[in-house]
């Protein structure tokens, strides 16, 4: 049987039938849903017919009197980057449809994408700022909201320092507002600034970066159509990333493909897959050294990958060796012929490919989970091909850009981090003097017999990670490492439910001398808490209600046009963050770059010129040659670009052999017009045209073994071998320098200050004038260099993954041989995870609660849930919180399908009231919660807290009521995947 890989037209079913025969008709959209006996969400269904079997419905309302504009934005739910045709009249969205010619969602949506224009026309939404006066909530004018949080801050600067001020931003902003975000902290003067990757993959960037020198997703959605096996683990696409799942299951038919689910739960992804494999929460590090056991024992390693471009595997081999099938199967559960099969499949039919989400993430062993992903794939040699790779699908909307952008504890943007030369970089690109940020930032006391910081010292140190920050605002401030407690915090976008330990985080919010929320809709974190006074709500605009930028998971960069002016009185993230600074005396050096229009309320940047400064500074990551202009090209001509490889013809006047979206790193200027990279790490292709190298980030040499690759480099490189990254002295002495141009010259130069020694040092981050960058890729090489992957990372706490037991485990006679990691510090405060662990198992905490619970997606909701609870056709889809459990545990306990019971936890006598759902998805002693819902807590409605009007349609317990104590030493990472649980009936 043939089988086309760009194009899929199937024969025309009775459905397709009825399409055609309704297409006959003037019909609207809804009598099309009622003749055709489609449900609620009938247009995620419609949209997954193809462009041949339905014409374009036109919505009821739409007046035909009015000319209708079209405009594209993205959807603002997962990180997929589907694009939204909106059709708007006299200023008003009234009409929605997937685009047909978008490479990533070509003409579908999922429920979720179906439904974004209620996002702005919602009834649930903000509609002007709000204060609590004497607990109760007041309308009030922004300028009146500007005036008092302004002072407000301003009195918490002077009397606690800038630190105490926590400012938690969102991956629902586009890339310039997040970028603003994280430049509004560095003028305010603190790294205590965050977002949601923090508690979705800030492991995944920490173990991904810490291995081949990216922390990104390597491939792309669309590029798993050519992948012949597919491992699931932690990740359950049918429902978190439905559109997506489309690519994947048309990749397994046209390639056959071997679709492989590892997950504790059978799941609606596990329902497509070729095998699944039942885990036992937690345990993924001992299955990965499983895997590769049978791969080592059976010589199906890639050994010459391996021997030209990995470091230590022969380390990571000899840890692998402990992991016989007998232990294997002691930890996990998984007998021995199931992970043979699954090494042998991997290893032997290639490209294969790795994906994982939160459920490989989110545990205090995160960072090492993915690590042990990572060398698996290093092993088998399925790294930088088409078909293969780390495909980390991302969870919200921008979560991937606002990471790239600085959004986060540790980083300035672009994965500049906190060093001197960093802040030294980005002062330049912003054109202000590095001793200003310098003077921005607190001294700190010496603490606990601690040492002091000075502030140049202070500006160096990662912040507080957004899933401790009440611990930040209650523990004694002798053991946080700043000037003193957090005691503020504006909030844009990010929901209060979204961490563990939600008791502490309600103490926390009441700790505080100043909440302000800023949302289209109010958030747990306007509604949990018992705060009287001096809380602020502000209405924002979604993402359709401005323009700018979004990177999706693969990295791609899309342009998404203002769709409508922001209703009601709320206004976009660029206006409210310049008249915060303005009132904080910062917008004139901040924005001085910026072309300023007259907004809404008040003067706000152009999202253009903000990526016009991005480009000017984001050489290390390559976002530097995506300009507005061609990105906005890119939308124009989606139709242009191939479904598998997203490659557009060469000889497209305006598109000509770009990857679609500029997928990162897009080296050089705009001018240069390099394509984009499509696959990371790719030496089959040309630097010049996407290919690449691994990174050597970590040194040229470790105990005497080379970093640098041997016998590899990309297609057409100059440099047949590896080499270090570039720097003027690397142009020199390879007698490169004098391809610079002179003006390229003189900006080195001055960065440089005149002195030899510090123009030689100049490198391809940190050259303005992309010199550098340019020459280097006329030559063929990459400019970060030519290394090896890392399959042991030395700087981390475990340098080899290595099985820990979660803090709440249900194994506890397998702790004494898989501890977590000792008590220690990490983000300005003390993790006592250790003694958390050996104080459940003193109080043998297993039998009291002897079900393992671990939470996860659901396809009607995103995220915390207030926007999603919030949209009438979501909520009818989902109208209450539940817990999945196994019949066996339901029948020992007198639970019945559908009835109310309460889960209760091991930590503060924590409970949930919530709906039973008997099912055998869960094994039996295993229980499962969605993680989309708040409003209840611990059995208390709280729908009384929200504004009138504002309180979403569906409220729900929230799972992280229940879920406790445990955080990755590297990233953070809260523990959300694994503890124990009781269920009774209520």
């Amino acid at each position: 049987m043939l089988v086309k890989r760009r194009t899929a037209e199937a024969a025309r079913g009775r459905l397709a039938s009825m399409a055609t025969g309704l297409a006959a008709k003037t019909i609207d959209r809804r009598s099309f849903l009622r003749s055709s006996g489609l449900a609620v969400g009938g247009l995620a269904a419609v949209s997954t017919l193809g462009a041949g079997m339905v014409r374009k419905a036109e919505a009821g309302y739409t007046n035909p009197n009015l000319d209708v504009e079209i405009k594209k934005n993205i959807c603002t739910h997962c990180s997929v980057g589907c694009t939204v045709t909106a059709e708007v009249q006299n200023g008003v969205w009234t009409g929605q449809e997937p685009s047909w010619t978008s490479p990533i969602n070509r003409g579908t949506h999922c429920a979720k994408g179906a439904s974004v224009r209620e996002l702005v026309h919602g009834d649930r939404r903000l509609k002007y700022p709000m204060k609590k006066v004497g607990g109760q909530w007041q309308r009030i004018t922004w300028d009146q909201a500007i005036d008092e949080i302004g002072d407000k801050l301003l009195e918490i600067r002077q009397n606690s320092g800038a630190d105490s001020v926590y400012l938690l931003g969102s991956a629902k902003f586009s890339n310039e507002g997040a970028y603003l975000f994280r430049k509004f902290a560095a003028f305010w003067g603190t790294n205590n600034v965050d977002h949601q990757a923090r508690i979705c993959h800030s492991t995944t960037v920490a173990g991904v970066a810490n291995t081949w020198g990216y922390g990104a997703m390597t491939n792309s959605y669309n590029d798993i159509r050519n992948s012949k096996t597919v491992i699931f683990m932690g990740s359950n696409a049918a429902e978190a990333h439905p559109v997506a799942m489309q690519h994947i299951l048309a990749g397994k038919e046209t390639q056959r493909a071997n679709v492989i689910v590892i997950d504790p739960r059978f799941t609606r992804t596990a329902a497509h897959a070729t095998d699944y494999i039942r885990m036992r929460p937690g345990t993924d590090i001992a299955i990965i050294w499983g895997i590769m056991w049978h791969i080592f024992e059976n010589g199906w390693e890639d050994t010459d990958f391996l021997n030209a471009r990995v470091y230590g595997m022969d380390q990571v081999r000899a840890e692998v060796a402990k992991w016989t099938p007998d232990e294997v199967e002691r930890v996990t559960g998984i007998p021995e012929d199931q992970l043979r099969r699954v090494a042998e499949t991997f290893a032997t039919q290639k490209p294969s490919t790795f994906i994982w989400c939160m459920g490989g993430t989110q545990h205090t062993v995160g960072t090492a989970n993915v690590r042990a992903y990572c060398a698996l794939l290093l092993a088998t040699g399925n790294v930088g091909s088409a078909g293969t790779g780390a495909n980390i699908f991302r969870g919200h909307c921008n979560v991937q850009g606002a990471t790239d952008f600085g959004l986060d504890i540790g980083n300035l943007p672009c994965y500049y981090g906190l060093g001197e030369g960093a802040w030294k970089h980005w002062a330049r690109v912003w054109d202000v003097p590095y001793d200003y940020f310098v003077g921005r930032f607190d001294a700190v006391p010496a603490k606990g017999g601690r040492d002091p910081r000075t502030p140049d010292q202070n500006m160096t140190i990662p912040g507080i990670p957004s899933t401790r920050w009440f611990d930040a605002a209650l523990i004694d401030s002798e053991e946080v490492d700043q000037r003193d407690n957090v005691k503020a915090m504006v909030i844009f976008g990010h929901g209060g439910n979204t961490v563990p330990r939600m008791q502490d985080a309600q103490k926390g919010m009441n700790a505080l001398d100043l909440l302000v929320v800023a949302d289209p809709h109010p958030t747990t974190f306007a509604a949990l808490h018992d705060r009287t006074d001096n809380t602020y709500l502000l209405p924002m605009g979604t993402q359709f209600e401005c323009s700018g930028s979004r990177t999706a998971s693969n990295r791609s960069v899309q342009w998404g046009e203002k769709v409508v002016d922001p209703i009601f009185e709320a206004d976009n993230d660029y206006a409210v963050i310049y008249r915060l600074s303005e009132k904080l005396g910062f917008a004139e050096p901040m924005f001085k770059n910026f072309e300023m229009v007259e907004g809404k309320f008040s003067l706000e940047p152009t999202p253009e010129s903000i990526l016009r400064e991005i480009n000017r500074g984001g050489w290390s990551t390559g976002y530097t040659g995506q300009s507005p202009e061609r990105l906005k090209a890119h939308m124009r001509n989606q139709d242009k670009f191939d479904l598998v490889t997203l490659r557009a013809p060469a000889d497209d006047p305006e598109v000509g052999g770009d990857f679609y979206g500029l997928p990162w790193p897009c080296w050089g200027t705009p001018e240069f017009r390099h394509p984009g990279t499509h696959i990371l790490y790719s030496t089959d292709v040309p630097v010049k045209d996407g290919g690449g190298a691994f990174r050597p980030r970590f040194g040229l040499e470790h105990e005497g073994q080379t970093l640098l690759a041997e016998g590899s480099w990309p297609v057409g490189s100059e440099i047949e071998d590896g080499y270090p990254e570039f720097t003027m002295a690397l142009l020199k002495r390879l007698g490169w320098d004098g391809d610079l141009t002179a003006q390229e010259l003189a900006v080195i130069e001055r960065i440089g200050g005149g002195d030899p020694e510090k123009i030689d040092a100049v490198s391809w981050s940190t050259d303005l004038s992309g010199g550098i960058q340019r020459v280097a890729i006329e030559h063929g090489c990459v400019p970060f260099g030519n290394g090896k992957a890392r399959a042991i990372a030395w700087n981390l706490p475990d340098p080899i993954p290595v099985h820990r037991e979660p803090i709440y485990t249900p194994r506890p006679d397998l702790v004494a041989d898989y501890p977590t990691r000792e008590d220690g510090r990490q983000f300005r405060m003390p993790n006592v995870g250790h003694s958390v662990q050996q104080s459940a198992i003193e109080r043998r905490l297993s039998e009291s609660f002897p079900i393992v619970l671990t939470s996860g997606r659901l396809v009607e909701y995103e995220g915390g849930g207030e926007e999603t609870r919030s949209n009438p056709w979501l909520a009818e889809l989902q109208q209450d919180m539940f817990v999945e459990i196994n019949p066996a545990d339901a029948s020992a306990r007198g639970i019945t399908d559908g009835g109310w019971v309460w889960v209760t936890g091991p930590e503060g006598e924590s409970r949930a009231r919530v709906k039973a759902l008997v099912t055998e998805r869960v094994a039996p002693g295993v229980a499962f919660m969605p993680f989309h819902f708040a409003g209840w807590f611990q059995g208390q409605d709280q729908r009384g807290n929200y504004p009138q009007g504002t309180d979403p349609y569906v409220l729900g317990e929230s799972v992280n009521v229940i879920t406790t104590y445990g955080y990755d030493p590297v990233t953070g990472m809260h523990e959300g995947k694994v503890t124990l649980c009781q269920i009774a009936a209520a």
